[in-house]
């Protein structure tokens, strides 16, 4: 069997950020080209005492539509005013007008205190998820803390929202400190049951204000 030689003379390989190394139109050479999977920022929301944080497609240069056919919010020390309460969000297909998205959804959680005195668990949720329901979605259960040192952080992919052939799907991974001086490490995902394309999300939490933290908005290719 022969073996091709490439010529290195004509190997168009110049580093650039976010490309990869293959094979060129001829299939006989090989040359950088735009790697997938690259994390572009879109927009980051810093609360302050804020009843809500909302990404609207087209406002204050938020992009969710078919830019991207995924995207991700990554929650950084998300701190509630009020104690033992659940971080949250729901989705709109309206800009804003509403948040009421029917989802259904299901949701685990993995436990342990400080003391270590009590028993760890992981096991699933049944009162954190949705079936066919349009309220907020839950991404903490209603025990997250508010003394100084407690918050969530985390993250939450939306799959596709600008689709009007398929539902909705996310996935969030968050890890918080419960009221009671334990780290719980939650995991939700579902789906919004509309063909609809959803243009807007919105946080809160389930009383009270979002007294200080950051969400960041990426588009990935």
């Amino acid at each position: 069997m022969a073996i091709s030689k490439l010529n290195f003379n004509s190997l168009n390989v110049t580093p650039s950020a976010n490309s990869v190394i293959g094979f060129d139109s001829g299939a006989d050479d090989l040359e950088t080209g735009a790697g997938g999977g690259s994390m572009v920022f879109i927009k980051k929301l810093t609360a302050s005492s804020s009843g809500t944080l909302s990404f609207v497609d087209g406002a204050s240069s938020v992009v969710l539509d078919s830019t991207y056919k995924e995207y991700m919010f990554i929650f950084n020390n998300m701190h509630p005013a009020t104690d033992n309460v659940d971080f949250m969000f729901n989705l709109s297909v309206d800009s804003g007008s509403n948040y009421n998205v029917t989802k259904t959804s299901a949701a685990c959680r993995a436990h342990h205190n400080e003391a270590d005195d009590g028993s760890p668990f992981i096991r699933y949720e049944s009162t954190a998820d949705l079936a066919q329901a349009t309220g907020f979605q839950g991404l903490t259960r209603e025990d997250l803390g508010n003394a100084n040192d407690k918050s969530v952080s985390g993250f939450l992919h939306l799959f596709n929202p600008s689709s009007t052939t398929f539902v909705k799907h996310f996935m969030a991974t968050t890890q918080s400190v419960h009221e009671a001086d334990s780290s719980d490490e939650n995991f939700v995902a579902g789906y919004g049951n509309t063909t609809s394309a959803v243009d807007a999300v919105q946080f809160k939490m389930s009383s009270g204000n979002i007294d200080s933290g950051t969400i960041t908005l990426y588009g990935i290719n």
